[in-house]
Formats: C-alpha cells, sequence, structure tokens
C-alpha cells in the first residue's frame, strides 16, 4: 500500500506549522522548504482547511497555522481525510465485479491488515512527528536509517540561500 503524495505533502505542511505555532506561515514560504509547487500546495491547504486541520486568514498579512494543538490532530484522522481511496485490493471499494466474492478469504485478511494500519496511525499525533528540537533549518533533514530506531539530523555545511537572505 502507498498513500498518495497529497497525503505526504499534507503531513509536511502540518509539521512545518506545527514547528511554528507563534506565527502564521505562507504557501510560498512551505513550497520552498519542501519543494512543492504552489498550485498543489494550495489545493492541499484548502483540503486541510476544510477538514478543520488548519486555519487560513486572507490578506496581505495572511497566512495559515494549525487549528488544533498538535497533540489533537490524530495522524490516522489526517490520512483518511486526504486519501480518496484506502481500498488496499478492489474488492474492498464497494463496487466489485470479482466471481469470488463469498469464496474468497482475502477480503477479510486485507481488510483486517488495512484497520490495524489505520489503528496504528490513530495511536499517534503531529505532536509524535514533530522534530524534537523544535524546527529545522532547510538545510537539515532526518534521515531514518534501516533499523527503526535510529533517527540522524543531517546538516549541510552551506547555507542555502534562505538561510543567507
Amino acid at each position: 500500500m502507498r498513500l498518495t503524495s497529497m497525503t505526504d505533502y499534507s503531513m509536511r505542511l502540518l509539521m512545518y506549522l506545527g514547528g511554528r505555532p507563534d506565527r502564521l506561515c505562507t504557501i510560498a514560504e512551505v513550497a520552498r522548504a519542501h519543494g512543492i509547487s504552489e498550485p498543489h500546495l494550495m489545493k492541499i491547504t484548502h483540503r486541510l482547511a476544510q477538514t478543520g486541520w488548519v486555519e487560513t486568514i486572507r490578506g496581505k498579512n495572511g497566512g495559515m497555522r494549525l487549528a488544533r494543538r498538535p497533540e489533537e490532530i490524530p495522524i490516522g484522522a489526517v490520512v483518511r481525510d486526504m486519501e480518496n481511496d484506502l481500498s488496499v485490493v478492489e474488492c474492498l471499494g464497494g463496487a466489485t465485479g470479482c466471481i469470488l466474492v463469498g469464496q474468497c478469504g482475502l477480503t477479510g485478511i486485507m481488510q483486517g491488515a488495512l484497520d490495524k494500519f489505520l489503528a496504528h496511525l490513530d495511536a499517534h499525533t503531529l505532536a509524535d512527528i514533530l522534530p524534537a528540537s523544535g524546527v529545522q533549518t532547510r538545510s537539515q533533514r532526518t534521515v531514518t536509517g534501516c533499523d527503526r530506531n535510529t533517527e540522524t539530523i543531517v546538516s549541510s555545511t552551506s547555507p542555502s540561500m534562505s538561510e543567507i537572505t
């Protein structure tokens, strides 16, 4: 199973906003920070605002911020809101022409796997995935190794253009 880029970018946007609770952020700055096109990020922001995860403020000094505290934003709920189709196999989607309906045990197994996947995400909030030290600069990124318990912050030696200006 693979989540869409819309969900991935939604989580990046929420993490960015969660790391900057004291101010409004703009689509342009988040797009630059994550290398996402502004029109795509605008669509994501609109959907996150519709579902109540992000608050947007129009105008010259406008921007966006989290609509709730990071501890009140369950990852599983965000994934459900952003994904159009969580059907792992076609028969979970409802409308199916499968000739094995009623004769196949795959549907139940896949539904169980999806339920456990979402339950695991439901057990975590945005607060759980925010960087421990707060805001990372553009020159830092988190690299997770194969071992699930290892995580390293990697900093580049030269500052990015946004850090210079």
